[in-house]
């Protein structure tokens, strides 16, 4: 049967983001200023976010907040994303279940990752400033900054955890080719960098020690702001015009998911698909199972502690209620660098904790057999963070063969992985192998937080 592909009118676009903090039956709990032990005040947060996503960042009340009309025009570019019914793949797990993808892979930068980069480079050019900096793992995200900067007019830094750097050298010079200044992280650049250099020489990098340097160049640049791909509210507000456009293009196919999954590092893909589902589960009475599948290797959201923590590996953002591994965590060199974090953003930390929603684990091997079995059915190469969503979706195409069950399983790929062949290589090769943690290693990173 061949692929069916559901794609929406420019008309049909969403103008609006959903922001599930206005829904949410128990709202995260605030994030505290590191020094004063206060809550944290969007004037805090805009000593180092642009305002407009500081303001957004702590918004309880506004269950939509438009999209301002050039961040529009430039989505236009790229939306709608096609939403895909996978036959080939149901057809070779041998499912009842009728399984759906939504394809952020096919926009310019490859990923989902524009669609916050863009709005956060647009609030920044309003407000005056000239420079902005980030963090980047894999790269999606900094290839996506990079462009969304150029856009805009801005200058770009960009500090690539420094074995993904070295995994994935294409995605730097993706970077450098909109014009941004790209760092392997740690590095001696920056004071952060230095400390953690001086402690152990041999680091390979976290998106921890990454934020930790791209924090202190924005406090230390004028007019120069901090901007982050994910954990934060205000990226995974962004990020809902995934889910948006996602339930109207269910509509199309006649069908409304029974289960919603992404693959998880600090949840601006798994939030920007989930998020509005969830609110029908809110507000409606559905019943739509949400699923964040994370790497074996780094399990913050099954093995991890609730508990206010750093974002950073050198605390300096603020401290947040989150589902964490500890901001000192070193996470195992897996390909799927986008997916090496610590620590999971307060919404889904929140919804995890009231049982909304959960994550299950997700070893490398059987990532990459899911992404090979993917690309072999569905003629699409995935990014190793997003093989992490097809596997789970397919451990769930698998029940249902037992069940009997047609239940509807809609995933999102977040990105491709046509600049991650060296994984592929490695894994065709039998040069890949699984990481796991002890219940000791967990206990020991926490109690040294």
């Amino acid at each position: 049967m061949k692929q069916k592909k559901f794609i929406l009118q420019e008309n049909e676009i969403p103008t609006q983001w959903y922001n599930i903090l206005a829904d949410m039956p128990n709202k995260p709990l605030p994030p505290i200023h590191p020094a004063t032990k206060q809550p944290l005040t969007w004037e805090d947060l805009a000593h180092i976010f642009p305002e407009e996503c500081s303001k957004q960042e702590l918004n309880m009340t506004d269950r939509f907040i438009d999209i301002p009309e050039e961040v529009l025009d430039r989505y236009k570019y790229y939306r709608s994303t096609p939403l895909v019914r996978a036959y080939a793949l149901e057809q070779a797990i041998g499912t009842p279940a009728h399984i759906y993808f939504k394809n952020e892979s096919v926009n310019p930068l490859g990923s989902h990752k524009i669609n916050s980069a863009l709005p956060q480079c647009y609030y920044c050019k309003q407000e005056g400033t000239t420079n902005v900096t980030t963090e980047t793992g894999a790269g999606q995200w900094g290839a996506a900054l990079a462009y969304a900067a150029k856009s805009f007019g801005l200058e770009a830094a960009v500090y690539q955890v420094k074995i993904s750097m070295q995994q994935k050298p294409y995605r730097s010079s993706i970077m450098r080719t909109f014009g941004a200044a790209v760092t392997g992280s740690p590095s001696m650049s920056t004071r952060a960098g230095k400390d953690i250099l001086t402690v152990n020489p041999m680091h390979n990098g976290s998106l921890g020690t990454a934020i930790s340097e791209a924090v202190e160049l924005a406090r230390t640049t004028p007019h120069c702001k901090y901007v982050l791909g994910s954990v934060l509210n205000h990226v995974a507000l962004h990020q809902t015009i995934i889910g948006l456009e996602a339930e109207k293009q269910m509509e199309q196919a006649g069908e409304y998911p029974d289960m919603v999954i992404a693959c998880f590092g600090g949840g601006s893909n798994f939030g920007g698909i989930a998020f509005p589902f969830l609110r029908h589960n809110i507000l409606d009475g559905k019943t739509t199972e949400f699923i964040a599948a994370e790497p074996e290797s780094c399990p913050k959201l099954t093995r991890g502690k609730f508990q206010y923590d750093f974002g950073d590996e050198a605390g300096y953002t603020p401290l947040l209620p989150m589902y964490t591994l500890g901001h000192q965590f070193k996470p195992a060199n897996i390909h799927a660098g986008g997916l090496r974090y610590h620590g999971a953003g307060m919404i889904v930390s929140q919804l995890i904790k009231d049982k909304m929603m959960r994550g299950v684990d997700i070893p490398q091997l059987e990532s990459f057999d899911a992404g090979m079995l993917f690309a072999r059915t569905e003629g699409i190469i995935p990014a190793p963070e997003s093989s992490h969503a097809i596997a789970a979706a397919i451990r769930e195409a698998k029940k249902c063969i037992e069940t009997g069950e047609e239940k509807v399983i809609l995933f999102n790929l977040s990105g491709h992985g046509l600049i991650d062949m060296t994984a592929y290589e490695q894994y065709i090769n039998g040069d890949l192998v699984n990481y796991q943690l002890t219940d000791e290693q967990i206990a020991k990173n926490l109690e040294n937080n």
